[in-house]
């Protein structure tokens, strides 16, 4: 039996050290996305496709949800491991959410290894897809995901704050070389 959907949902802001992050919560203090101030209008689709009916009003995400994010931002960065989350998405999507959360800090996976620790190794375009369709930044670790080569692909939320976050967390990558213009 599918789980229920929130009637109601709070969006609230939180300042980082990246920008503004916005903060979707239900009433059961569960975290159902986290996105960027100038992403919005990703958050007002996601509750558009997933939440119909839901009522969406400006309000205060849980505390612990706050002081977590704030923590890691801070430098503890294990902080984000324990709020709950969920994103609705197909089967599929979950797994490949479930799995990024199981990345451990400072460590990352290129799509192909993370295809293969779902246990579909032919599905790396699909673990991309589904990788970048995940709604709760962050907290999902989508950002820990990068090309075979070492290299940082893209991130919802923009190179420079998937560099940061990866750094933050001291993980290693490389940085692609500017391409000069002919």
């Amino acid at each position: 039996m599918p789980a229920r959907l929130p009637e109601s949902l709070r969006l609230d802001e939180l300042k980082t050290p990246i920008g503004i992050a916005l903060l979707l919560t239900d009433g059961e203090g569960v975290l159902r996305a986290l996105d960027w101030q100038e992403f919005a209008d990703r958050v007002h689709r996601e509750v558009r496709l997933h939440y119909r009916g839901a009522d969406m009003r400006p309000g205060r995400a849980p505390d612990g949800i706050r002081k977590a994010l704030s923590a890691y931002f801070g430098g503890d960065l294990a902080a984000v491991d324990a709020i709950p989350v969920a994103a609705e998405g197909t089967p599929f999507q979950q797994k490949v959410w479930a799995a990024l959360r199981r990345i451990p800090v400072g460590e990352t996976l290129s799509y192909s290894v993370l295809a293969k620790k779902i246990g579909h190794a032919a599905a790396i375009r699909a673990v991309g897809l589904a990788n970048g369709a995940n709604p709760i930044s962050v907290v999902v670790p989508c950002h820990r995901v990068i090309g075979a080569d070492g290299t940082l692909t893209g991130y919802g939320g923009g190179l420079p704050r998937k560099r940061w976050l990866l750094a933050h967390e001291g993980a290693a990558f490389v940085e692609q070389p500017m391409r000069r213009r002919a």
